[in-house]
């Protein structure tokens, strides 16, 4: 099968929603990818047009990605380029989804300091950043499961 795999490098535009769905979790954001070019005129970077990309991520993917990213930063994602037309209230719409594969933050921009999610015996969680229970299934409303990711992402270190 052929299909169209993408390197997008960009920053996260919208925080992940988080879903556990019946096939497993599932998360999704906005990603907002700038062109940048030197203007020989003004002997200055300038921002050319941004595209947008919705990032669909599954499984522990979709689990460590709810727990890592908040909007702003800065992240590389790989993954398989799903262009979608659609007819909404009469009006064509066409929407870039991005299916990954692998998410990561881009390290030109900053540092930090990876964590496997699965618990072992040798590294337990220290006091001041709790390791997040993924076995225990979210529940309650959008906005406590909104929480409970801020929460897990507040324990990654990213400066």
């Amino acid at each position: 099968m052929n299909e169209t795999m993408v390197c997008a490098v960009g920053r996260v535009a919208t925080q992940p929603v988080y879903r556990e769905m019946a096939s497993g979790p599932s998360a999704r954001f906005r990603l907002a990818v700038t062109a940048r070019y030197w203007d020989r005129e003004k002997n200055a970077w300038t921002d050319g047009h941004t595209n947008f990309f919705t990032v669909w991520a599954n499984r522990q993917l979709a689990t460590n990605t709810a727990a890592s990213l908040t909007v702003g930063e800065p992240v590389i994602v790989q993954g398989r380029l799903k262009v979608r037309t659609d007819v909404r209230e009469g009006q064509s719409w066409t929407s870039a989804d991005i299916d990954a594969v692998a998410i990561g933050h881009d390290l030109a921009w900053g540092t930090a300091a990876f964590r496997r999610a699965g618990k072992t015996e040798a590294a337990a969680p220290t006091p001041t950043q709790p390791e997040p229970n993924w076995e225990t299934p979210l529940e309650g409303s959008e906005e406590e499961a909104a929480a409970r990711a801020q929460q897990a992402a507040n324990a990654v270190v990213l400066t």
